[in-house]
């Protein structure tokens, strides 16, 4: 796969204070890539020296082979950016802001096919203000779109969407990659990296602590599996507890909690098997993506660094 972004020991300071420290990472044509972080973590702060919109203090940056900083100019061809806080004219229309961003470009996309893609066909004479917040951030990304950009950068996309609006933009980005286009997505939602990124980068405190996919690094992450199920008849503990895979039990109620590590959930299911008791409500909780960015860093995205 080719290189679509390069960013090697990236660092940039604001007086006393550095925002990103020695970042590096790579990412590959077709892909999504997602920065992963806490609020202040240098998310933002990196994909604005990737769009070239601040000047890093120290390290080297290529997108599609340009400098961001010296051939900004070509580059504002080729890549297409939503912006964290962009905002519009409230009274500005669908239609008109769009013609607008199209006219910056020498090989715009189609104003319609890019509607009727995101939804947004029956909006063209609506007003930005009169836009709910899931129509606003599809605008957002039909703008980021309309200079058929081979790589957009979104950031914090879904920041402020209830959760269907934000399932629906998640739904959205997925068609614009199968478009071809390689995307830059900044995120402090867990679910979201999860969903769309075939890598991500996790960042805290301005330096990378792990770049994978994330079940790659969830599947760093040693720890216990968790098995709920309410059986079908009276259980005696010690058929559990003495499997070597069995860390802990504990009942809720008519619930069984069995904590374990390796095939915890094989051992578990073969024993009741064997004793002729079915699980009802099973539930099994394994290692996720959050998992792996609080065993890496000691802390969660929700918290400020």
């Amino acid at each position: 796969m080719t290189a679509m972004i390069e960013v090697r020991n990236l660092q940039k300071r604001y007086g006393d204070t550095v925002a990103v420290e020695d970042v590096s990472f790579s990412v590959q044509e077709g892909e999504i890539f997602g920065i992963l972080g806490p609020n202040g973590a240098g998310k933002t702060t990196t994909v604005e020296c990737v769009e070239g919109l601040r000047t890093p203090d120290r390290g080297a940056i290529s997108v599609l082979g340009l400098d961001p900083r010296r051939d900004r100019a070509e580059l504002t061809q080729l890549l297409g950016v939503q912006l964290q806080e962009g905002q519009l004219p409230e009274r500005l229309r669908v239609g008109e802001a769009l013609a607008l961003y199209r006219s910056f470009y020498r090989a715009p996309a189609d104003v319609e096919a890019l509607l009727d893609a995101l939804g947004l066909a029956g909006k063209r004479g609506t007003q930005f203000g009169k836009l709910s917040g899931g129509q606003k951030q599809r605008l957002s990304i039909a703008l980021a779109l309309v200079g058929n950009p081979r790589i957009a950068v979104l950031d914090e996309l879904t920041t402020g969407l209830d959760p269907q609006a934000r399932r629906d933009t998640w739904r959205l980005i997925e068609g614009v990659r199968a478009s071809g286009v390689t995307i830059l997505l900044v995120t402090h939602f867990m679910e979201e990296a999860e969903r769309l990124c075939d890598r991500v980068a996790l960042i805290d405190a301005g330096r990378v602590v792990a770049v994978d996919s994330p079940a790659g690094l969830a599947e760093r992450v040693q720890a216990e599996q968790r098995i709920q199920f309410r059986p079908s008849v009276p259980l005696d503990d010690r058929l559990i507890t003495t499997l070597p895979e069995v860390t802990g039990l504990v009942r809720r109620g008519d619930l069984v909690v069995v904590t374990g590590r390796g095939d915890v959930l094989g051992a578990v299911t073969s024993v009741l098997a064997r004793n002729g008791i079915v699980a009802g409500h099973l539930r099994v909780e394994q290692a996720n993506l959050e998992d792996a960015f609080v065993a890496l860093t000691g802390r969660s995205t929700s918290d400020d660094s």
